[in-house]
């Protein structure tokens, strides 16, 4: 939290809104606070539910974040990367496809995109548990204010948006929370994220694709809106439709996670970073996000006793005894992530790969 005691972190300046008039997803806004009352959340888990089920992506308004407080947040995000030599920033990557965490330094150009070409963004992941690794020296006066972030993220939007999935499903309130528990052993964490301009040959090469379409591969993804557009997810018409930004709202989407335990009834939503427009294309993107997994010995096998799951029917991904923990999922997916070899389907621009006996696609 901002105060006058807090440490000095220069002010990141944002590029303004792009004024280019872009196809944009018509997605819902959740004012969250209306969850005080019974009545207030019963009315929101309709809202959440017919979100999920159209695009699988909402925005969170009146999230208890102040609009200072959120312009501290995306200055202390920039530390990582504009206050740290090349050299610390070694010390401090992460072993993405040795270890299956994501924890430290994602570097630039660890990920292959397409064409040979690879990726131009970094990102710093800390653990909802800062002290789990350590960190650049000029990250550790802030651990504190990410900290507290952290919680935030996880007590003040994350948990009572799974009161709001549970209760659609008509599952006891807590039923998501339970497997969400902030002290339990999971990956949970902030991910501070920078995209960098890319050179022309780069983006002729991926048909300006920064970030091929994916799933995230937790259950809920919390990001904190931001104005350089480049997001977008793929409509259920298959097409690709831009997220706008909204001062000081969340972008909050469905993954794997979930997918696996509402049985496909909520799927985790298929999505992609492309080239900004042409107002933004001189900027760098700087993304502050919650990323959310069920804790490690969660089993992701559909919550079967839903009687909404029970009358939709459940489509499983995998049978059941086969069905992976989340701490398996979540070290395949990161360890393969733009290190794996993809087998291209019928030339429509899906790529796919087998993992934990899961078929996962990726879509250019």
């Amino acid at each position: 939290m901002p105060s006058l005691t807090s440490p000095y972190v220069p002010h990141y300046v944002a590029a303004p809104p792009t004024k280019e008039n872009l196809a944009y997803a018509d997605l819902a806004i959740i004012d969250i606070s209306k969850g005080d009352t019974e009545e207030g959340r019963s009315a929101l888990a309709i809202e959440v539910r017919d979100a999920l089920l159209k695009h699988g992506f909402f925005y969170v308004v009146n999230h208890g974040y102040s609009e200072a407080q959120t312009t501290r947040m995306f200055d202390i995000a920039d530390v990582p990367f504009s206050a740290v030599s090349d050299s610390e920033k070694q010390i401090y990557a992460g072993t993405m496809k040795q270890t299956g965490s994501y924890q430290g330094y994602k570097l630039r150009q660890y990920w292959h995109i397409d064409a040979g070409v690879r990726d131009q963004l970094e990102h710093y992941n800390i653990n909802r548990d800062v002290t789990m690794r350590g960190h650049p020296e000029a990250l550790r006066p802030l651990l504190p204010e990410i900290k507290e972030f952290s919680k935030h993220n996880h007590f003040n939007v994350l948990h009572p948006i799974l009161r709001l999935i549970a209760r659609s499903l008509e599952l006891p309130e807590d039923t998501l929370v339970n497997n969400h528990d902030y002290d339990a052993i999971g990956e949970t964490y902030v991910r501070f994220m920078k995209y960098y301009p890319r050179t022309e040959e780069e983006e002729i090469k991926t048909k300006n694709v920064w970030l091929k379409g994916h799933t995230d591969f937790g259950s809920i993804t919390i990001l904190w809106s931001q104005p350089v557009a480049a997001l977008q997810i793929l409509t259920s018409e298959g097409e690709w439709r831009w997220i706008r930004h909204l001062e000081n709202a969340l972008v909050v989407n469905a993954g794997d996670a979930l997918e696996f335990l509402t049985g496909g009834y909520y799927k985790g939503t298929i999505h992609r970073v492309v080239q900004p427009p042409q107002d933004q294309q001189n900027y760098t993107r700087l993304g502050v996000f919650y990323f959310v997994m069920p804790d490690d010995d969660v089993k992701l096998m559909p919550m079967v006793e839903s009687p909404v799951l029970q009358s939709v029917g459940i489509q499983r991904r995998c049978d059941d005894t086969e069905a992976p923990t989340m701490e398996q999922w979540r070290k395949s997916r990161t360890s393969a992530y733009g290190q794996s070899e993809l087998k291209s389907r019928n030339g429509k621009g899906v790529e796919e790969e087998i993992i934990n006996g899961v078929l996962v696609k990726h879509y250019n």
